[in-house]
């Protein structure tokens, strides 16, 4: 199978702000401690967006970090993994030995920064092209896929790991009330993972089909965000306490102020969409001090819950294939990017797809 391989590959490469284009690039060469994915579903995620959008990396680059495909290479140290496995990968693997891994403090980790998936240039995820090449760091984070599930569902653990991190980060207890402020794809999964632990969640969205599937997967009360009565309903759910927590996941300041108001006293909010740089906001501190409601925020992923976020993901426990609505090839990644920049009332979870 190895001695098939092409030299040469299409990829989606990043030459500047909105600007991607299909080239021909080398396929990536592995080392003995590597693997060589043929990439067969990657999803477009928000951060790739921003970057693509901002310029805020240099070009050239390969995007794309949700990635699922077949091995066809292995390095000659590899153990515990052959050519033909199905695996989901996991781009930013932390070394949990340094001074931020001991405070568990992993995307603050020096080798968690570093990505260790690509498909040429500056490592970038690479998940735009027909192969990527693993890194031997990232290796723990290799999940093989049940025969039973999908490559889709295989590139929904990264993004399921991000959300899963951001719940385990609350102090919750069962019964309590919870407000996920937007039902974007990452919302929605937010919604269901706090519904499966017993949590009582209140969703806003602009949305009313976004709503609907929040209802579907478990939320207690799915509202417009600017409904006058919001405050009235919030009130009522929680018997005049507030709520309990509260998760951003649209990255607007006047959601956050609407949160901390109806926050209890040593509430939590998480920000979970605000990582655009340089923003700033006249949220009236006194609240996060007298008022003891804790202002914390949430980034990417933690490769120690990947047996959790499988178990979830498999199971369909959690069936992410509900939030997967557009498809597109390897040469329309412009496209799909450009759909989940602005997406449509039908819109959520975006892919793109080689098989």
């Amino acid at each position: 199978m190895t001695d098939k391989l092409p030299k040469t590959m299409r990829a989606v490469v990043y030459r500047g702000v909105k600007d991607l284009r299909v080239e021909e690039v080398p396929v990536p060469r592995i080392g003995a401690n590597e693997i060589l994915v043929k990439v067969a579903v990657c999803g477009v995620c928000p951060t790739d967006i921003k970057k693509i959008h901002y310029g805020t990396v240099p070009p050239p680059r390969i995007f794309g970090h949700e990635t699922a495909g077949t091995i066809v290479k292995t390095g000659a140290k590899v153990s515990g993994l052959k050519v033909g496995d199905r695996v989901a990968l996991h781009h930013h693997v932390p070394c949990l030995n340094c001074y931020a891994c001991r405070h568990q403090a992993f995307a603050q980790c020096p080798q968690y920064k570093r990505t260790g998936i690509t498909a040429g240039f500056e490592p970038a995820g690479g998940g735009y092209a027909e192969y990527v090449r693993v890194m031997s760091f990232c290796l723990p984070g290799v999940v093989k896929i049940p025969k039973q599930n999908t490559f889709e569902e295989g590139a929904m653990l990264e993004p399921v790991n991000t959300v899963l991190k951001g719940v385990k980060r609350l102090n919750l207890l069962k019964g309590d009330t919870v407000l996920v402020a937007g039902q974007g794809p990452i919302g929605l999964m937010f919604t269901r993972l706090l519904a499966l632990r017993g949590i009582n969640v209140v969703t806003t969205d602009l949305l009313d089909t976004r709503l609907k599937l929040a209802k579907k997967l478990g939320a207690k009360l799915a509202i417009r965000g600017d409904a006058a009565d919001l405050p009235e309903r919030v009130t009522k759910l929680t018997k005049g306490r507030g709520l309990d927590a509260a998760v951003i996941a649209t990255p607007v300041d006047a959601v956050l102020k609407q949160a901390m108001g109806l926050l209890r006293g040593a509430g939590q909010v998480l920000l979970f969409a605000h990582t655009k740089r340089g923003a700033l906001t006249d949220i009236d501190l006194s609240t996060v001090c007298v008022d003891e409601k804790d202002l914390m925020g949430s980034y990417s992923s933690d490769v120690t819950l990947q047996p959790e976020v499988a178990k979830l993901v498999f199971s369909r426990k959690l069936d992410v294939r509900g939030l997967i609505t557009h498809r597109y090839p390897l040469a329309q990644t412009a496209d799909a990017v450009e759909l989940a920049a602005k997406p449509t009332p039908e819109s959520l979870k975006v892919v793109v797809t080689q098989i």
